[in-house]
């Protein structure tokens, strides 16, 4: 029973958080023109950066989940266990809002709110998965770094439109 939940979390999980990175991508890839004729930043990333950067968040985010979800000391069943898991969907979620919020509809203000919320959640992950499951944890950190770095960029877009 045990084989066949590893074999199934080890299919959902990257299936999760593809689907997070193709239905953001979506949303994204849908207001490209509006994002193209807006004020940036000297310091905008250029788009295939900011690919490649999303591309290694989301791998690293699915090891994470499959190191904390399949460690040995992880009980399943523990309140924390659905805590944690809870984030990462939340953390998903938020991800996705992010897209819509500033390439759909355009709320650059909101869409910088949004993203202290989405930063705050993968703090939250880090410093619940530090202690116990660090590998898990180290390995969220670039998405932290990223998303404060692209707070910073969407508030910057927000002042010059």
């Amino acid at each position: 029973m045990k084989t066949r939940g590893l074999k199934v979390n080890y299919l959902l999980t990257p299936l999760g958080v593809l689907s997070v990175s193709l239905i953001g991508g979506y949303f994204t890839g849908g207001g490209m023109d509006w994002y193209d004729a807006i004020n940036l930043p000297s310091f905008t990333p250029h788009g295939s950066v900011i690919g490649i950067v999303w591309t290694i968040i989301f791998i690293l985010s699915a090891i994470s989940i499959l190191l904390f979800s399949n460690n040995s000391k992880t009980n399943r069943k523990s309140l924390f266990f659905y805590i944690i898991i809870s984030l990462f969907v939340l953390n998903g979620i938020l991800n996705v809002f992010w897209s819509v919020l500033f390439f759909s509809w355009h709320l650059i203000f909101w869409s910088v709110i949004e993203m202290l919320f989405l930063n705050f959640v993968n703090l939250v992950l880090i410093l619940m998965l530090w202690r116990g499951y660090k590998s898990s944890a180290i390995l969220l950190i670039p998405y932290f770094l990223w998303v404060a770095f692209a707070t910073y960029l969407a508030y910057s877009i927000y002042l010059l439109n």
